[in-house]
């Protein structure tokens, strides 16, 4: 990528984008939670990784932390993050970590497995807890949960300033963010039945002696962890959800129907970051037929993201001739992403 064809694109960006990622970041200092999700394949763990290390170089403890099941962040970073907290080699600051999501679903399943034989030992009932259990972790939402129950469990311990997490592809990112929702709503219910049970059994007691109840002290503990989990995703201070999106027509009508679910859901979308355009500077009347028809297309779909996302897109980022892997390849995607290089404001 010569000087030329930087310059350019970032003249046109500059141009078109009302409110930059930079301004953005600057607008809201206070910002904490960094969701970026789209589509799969359109980049999202690149502008993930991009952010962390700006707001790394910038001083702040930052976790970059993958809550997709297909991980691809120890294969952008150059170094083993599977599992545990990591620190970046070659930025301060930077530690990631790819959540182990075989781990997840098992540790859950065994928690489950505990409260349902607690459960059942405390209701008096001789049955066993695993076909509970079985009927419990079939559910397709399952591995959805357990992440967010991993998502969650990072957010509180607030041990960094900053949590960068690239999700999995939208449709899932919805559903992950949503379980704060849902989970709201069970818990509901089963406390209103609980209540319910209980009254009936103390009504039904020779004895006025009112006894403990484990269930329903953790059904209002969960409820209010799950409380505080909806505090936190809702907070447009605290919290931005980037869209990322190829000049194509599926990514972008895959966000298009998402931002408006996100909205509506009360989370708070950040924007949206066009990547892998081909830059016009770089083609000429003689490159291949394949590369000028790619360019024509990019143009019509841009066209089409400037009009529809008007005062949302926050960065444009080129496409470049090889991968974005390691420290070298970020600093690479920070000037078009940030404006901004080692931490410069």
């Amino acid at each position: 990528m010569n000087a030329t064809s930087t310059t350019g694109l970032r003249a046109i960006s500059d141009q078109l984008v009302s409110t930059s990622m930079d301004e953005f970041f600057r607008r809201r200092a206070g910002l904490r939670y960094v969701f970026f999700g789209g589509k799969g394949g359109v980049g999202k763990t690149v502008l993930a990784g991009a952010t962390a290390a700006r707001l790394a170089r910038n001083g702040r403890r930052t976790l970059l932390a993958s809550t997709n099941p297909v991980h691809s962040l120890s294969n952008l970073l150059s170094q083993d993050v599977f599992g545990r907290s990591t620190a970046v080699s070659g930025i301060p600051n930077l530690w990631a970590f790819e959540i182990d999501t075989k781990d997840a679903i098992e540790r859950s399943k065994r928690e489950i497995r505990e409260k349902i034989q607690w459960f059942l030992k405390f209701a008096e009932i001789s049955t066993k807890a695993d076909e509970f259990v079985e009927a419990a972790t079939m559910n397709p939402a399952f591995e959805e949960s357990a992440m967010f129950e991993n998502m969650v469990d990072l957010m509180f311990k607030d041990e960094y300033d900053v949590y960068v997490f690239d999700t999995a592809p939208t449709a899932n990112a919805r559903r992950l963010l949503g379980m704060s929702k849902v989970y709201s709503l069970w818990v509901n219910k089963m406390l209103k039945s609980r209540e319910e049970a209980r009254s009936l059994r103390e009504l039904l007691s020779f004895t006025k002696k009112k006894e403990a109840d484990p269930l329903m002290d953790y059904l209002v503990s969960f409820r209010e962890r799950i409380g505080q989990a909806r505090d936190l995703l809702t907070d447009k201070e605290r919290t931005a959800f980037f869209f990322v999106t190829l000049p194509e027509a599926l990514p972008i009508a895959v966000i298009k129907r998402f931002i408006q679910w996100f909205r509506d859901f009360g989370i708070p979308v950040g924007g949206v970051v066009v990547n892998m355009l081909i830059q016009k500077d770089q083609v000429r009347a003689d490159s291949p037929e394949f590369v000028r028809n790619r360019v024509a297309m990019q143009d019509a779909y841009m066209k089409e993201i400037w009009r529809d996302f008007d005062g949302a897109v926050r960065a444009v980022i080129p496409l470049f001739d090889d991968e974005v892997r390691g420290v070298p390849g970020l600093s690479r995607v920070l000037p078009y992403a940030f404006g901004t290089v080692s931490g410069e404001r």
